[in-house]
């Protein structure tokens, strides 16, 4: 799936907020977006463990635990560093789904078809055209105001992890690199954020993907917001998101102002 600075909107408000925000990149994605479209090697050859080894050394070094946010398949990213332990509380934003969801809604068939049906994707960095990406990530924006959101953000995602996670997670013996301990009570709070309107990450994924800890003691919400997209947290009305996100988090933890980090999709 094309990737984007979903998150990016938060950064400032967040800050004005009194929070210090960080963003860490996944691994070679610290340039800009013209550069990876030009050459895209980089997210051809990443890799999962690589990423979340990578953002997992971004949260140790920290001197306290942050909240984690991540947007898209930065939930997943968020959901195994919680895993690991890590965090004060996490959010997830339209996440991708940890290996043993399996509902796949119709909208999340068609939004994907387009990687998936060409085999050789699965070892390139593949992407949408501008009328895909709007079905998948944009469809509540005009024609007009989802173009220019594409030109802006949008880049190949690792097409090995479309098929990999999207397809055959579930098929494979054993755990795969997505897998999590749902029912693990020793980890941090983690709540769930959907939109009602997402065609590539649906609602119904969302809160699947949540019913898998519900054996869990420790919190595990969940919270949808009607008629929103993927691009939840840069269309219209975001702030809402934002401050859900937000305040849900802050309750969770201690009274202490936590560091927040939103991961960059």
């Amino acid at each position: 799936m094309g990737h984007a600075a979903v998150l990016g909107t938060l950064v400032p408000y967040y800050e004005a907020k009194g929070y210090r925000v960080i963003t860490p990149a996944y691994p070679g994605f610290d340039i800009e977006v013209e550069a990876l479209r030009e050459n895209p090697d980089v997210i051809a050859t990443l890799t999962v463990p690589q990423t979340v080894d990578h953002l997992a050394g971004v949260v140790e070094a920290l001197p306290t635990p942050p909240i984690l946010m991540g947007h898209s398949f930065g939930g997943i990213m968020t959901q195994l560093l919680v895993d690991r332990g890590l965090g004060a509380a996490g959010v997830v934003i339209d996440s991708a789904p940890t290996e043993g969801v399996r509902t796949q809604p119709p909208s999340q068939v068609k939004s994907l078809l387009p990687i998936l049906t060409r085999w050789s994707n699965r070892h390139k960095a593949a992407g949408f055209t501008p009328e895909q990406w709007h079905y998948a990530f944009t469809n509540t924006l005009d024609d007009a105001e989802s173009r220019a959101v594409y030109d802006r953000y949008a880049i190949p995602a690792p097409g090995a992890w479309v098929f990999r996670y999207g397809v055959f997670a579930n098929l494979l013996p054993g755990h795969q690199e997505t897998w999590v301990d749902y029912g693990r009570s020793d980890r941090a709070p983690l709540l769930f954020i959907a939109g009602g309107a997402d065609h590539i990450m649906p609602a119904a994924v969302n809160k699947s993907n949540a019913r898998k800890y519900r054996k869990s003691g420790a919190v595990t919400d969940f919270h949808e917001f009607p008629g929103r997209s993927h691009w939840t947290c840069g269309e219209p009305g975001w702030e809402a998101v934002a401050d859900h996100a937000l305040d849900w988090a802050v309750a969770q933890t201690s009274p202490r102002s936590p560091e927040t980090l939103p991961h960059t999709p």
